[in-house]
């Protein structure tokens, strides 16, 4: 394996961008304090959450800072009006069968696709792996040095674990250790000889010919770490934080940035152009930020969404941009090209939609992948857990052997109770296999309730740990204030986690899913979720 370069280890105490900004030279302490730039905006529209996806009760589709597809939501029903020609076979878990063992990995059916979906000329080259992998996938870079006939890509998990695919070498993980926070993007440089990846903390990470110039690592920091994109030359990179903020290291400029301004949805990914003088930032809403010579072609914000925009890709001439979002749908903007979309769900079936956590285009053009996270099997074996038992194991294992599409097709119908919002009654099920005495709670609130009395609560800036259920909204009081439940499958040291959730994902209300979410962080529920968590339940 090659020898890493590595920056920082990602120790950051605070999450985010300052609203000053950094400056190019690689130098994290150097802080320039010139006013930045105007942007070009895009427009921006209703508040969206970002990466991720939930849902249960609410009932306005643009109803301000809260996600557009809680379970009794009413919204749209195509976000985009072309469906990709796939033709697949669903096959589902059966539920209430046999308990997992005490510490078993009970391998989950996932969703179809393999992980990576290609469109146009981009080659579906992924293959299963043997074994579960041990954190989520977060991020994909294509190698600069494929052909329309020889591809390659990498991908990443939260962990820093790489994998290669096609024509991509192998430069070097970090998948032996255990990182402070998740990983969240990565970048290749012009060669394809190397590669960076960047923490939620702002760490980054080299490999191969890409060389480290400067991390926030260490850094305090207003909000998360989102994306990267590299230079031209590969000679400096960009790091974006959901704030808007832009820090620059080696030979990337500052061009501006949406720190310290009012945005409406979080910023959710970068993209630069390829003269290295300039970049695109698009928010969870649609809207985009254009800065340096990166010219203005539309936006999304403004526009009824079915769900959030979670990556954006430039064209090769610089002249257009991809956007999409967590179910798949693909927006076009300048002379961007259209291959296909998820927007509709596998075979057009609105029902069968899986999560989307970015897309990336061959280096041609001629098409573009899209990460699809759901599409492994995980064990969520790193970071360990901070206070391993059987029942925690068992919790995760269970809860991950139902990761599917909807389980039940028939609005809000579900294995887990009857044809109502789930989410309480999908976590309340896992715990009762792993051998937890909760009843079976229809309302997320009763959780709460439940917990009090007989388990512990925790508070939102508490830590919880794998088997624990994170509850989204203010208080437990009633439908309007608790109105999400998911079930923690993992932490970090800097205490972003990952949960499983039912009646969630991107598809229309009523035909949901049971989802991978995250990492992100509890504190930042809200940019990350549209929705506060108010507690953690104990098992």
């Amino acid at each position: 394996m090659t020898p890493m370069t590595v920056g920082s280890p990602g120790v950051a105490e605070g999450r985010g961008t300052r609203t000053s900004h950094i400056g190019t030279a690689g130098d994290p302490t150097r802080v320039v304090t010139e006013h930045s730039p105007e942007p070009q905006v895009g427009g921006e529209g209703a508040a969206y959450h970002g990466r991720v996806r939930m849902t249960q009760a609410l009932s306005a589709f643009r109803r301000p800072s809260l996600p557009a597809r809680w379970s009794p939501s009413t919204f749209a029903a195509a976000l985009v009006g072309l469906t990709v020609l796939v033709t697949v076979t669903a096959t589902f878990v059966p539920v209430g069968t046999a308990r997992a063992a005490a510490g078993a990995i009970v391998r989950p059916h996932v969703y179809q696709g393999g992980g990576v979906l290609g469109f146009g000329d981009a080659q579906s080259v992924n293959a299963q792996p043997s074994a579960p992998l041990s954190s989520v996938m977060v991020a994909m870079a294509a190698n600069p040095a494929s052909t329309a006939s020889d591809q390659g890509y990498w991908i990443a998990g939260a962990d820093g674990g790489v994998f290669t695919e096609g024509n991509a070498p192998f430069y070097g993980s970090l998948g032996a250790l255990r990182l402070q926070g998740p990983i969240v993007s990565m970048a290749a440089t012009p060669d394809g000889k190397g590669y960076w990846l960047a923490a939620m903390d702002g760490g980054v990470f080299s490999f191969g010919d890409a060389h480290f110039y400067g991390s926030m690592g260490a850094q305090h920091l207003n909000r998360p770490i989102v994306g990267m994109t590299a230079t031209s030359d590969g000679k400096g990179y960009w790091l974006v934080a959901a704030d808007g903020g832009i820090f620059s290291f080696g030979d990337a400029r500052f061009y501006g940035s949406m720190g310290g301004a009012s945005l409406v949805s979080p910023v959710t990914g970068i993209a630069a152009t390829h003269s290295g003088a300039g970049y695109w930032l698009v928010a969870a809403d649609g809207g985009i930020f254009s800065f340096g010579d990166a010219r203005f072609y539309g936006s999304m914000g403004g526009k009824p969404l079915n769900d959030a925009v979670v990556g954006i890709a430039a064209s090769s001439d610089d002249r257009g941009y991809l956007l999409v979002g967590t179910d798949g749908g693909v927006f076009g903007f300048g002379d961007a090209l259209f291959f296909g979309t998820l927007g509709g769900g596998y075979g057009g079936d609105p029902a069968n939609v899986p999560p989307v956590a970015g897309i990336t285009l061959t280096p041609d053009g001629g098409g573009y992948w899209m990460l699809e996270p759901d599409g492994w099997s995980y064990s969520f074996s790193n970071p360990t857990s901070p206070s391993p038992s059987s029942t925690a194991a068992t919790i995760v294992a269970v809860a991950n052997s139902q990761v599917n599409s909807d389980p039940n097709r028939g609005r809000f119908c579900n294995p887990y109770g009857p044809c109502e919002a789930w989410c309480a009654l999908f976590a309340t099920w896992v715990w009762q296999r792993a051998g937890v005495p909760i009843p079976s709670y229809p309302f997320t609130g009763s959780i709460f309730g439940w917990a009090a009395t007989n388990t512990g609560v925790l508070p939102a800036n508490a830590a919880p740990v794998p088997g624990d259920a994170v509850l989204f909204g203010t208080g437990p009081s009633s439908t309007s204030t608790s109105v999400h439940v998911g079930l923690v499958m993992q932490v970090w040291p800097d205490g972003a986690i990952v949960t499983i959730e039912g009646d969630a994902g991107p598809a229309p209300s009523g035909s949901l899913a049971v989802v991978v979410n995250g990492p992100y962080l509890p504190s930042q529920s809200v940019g990350s979720n549209g929705v506060p968590i108010y507690a953690f339940a104990r098992f």
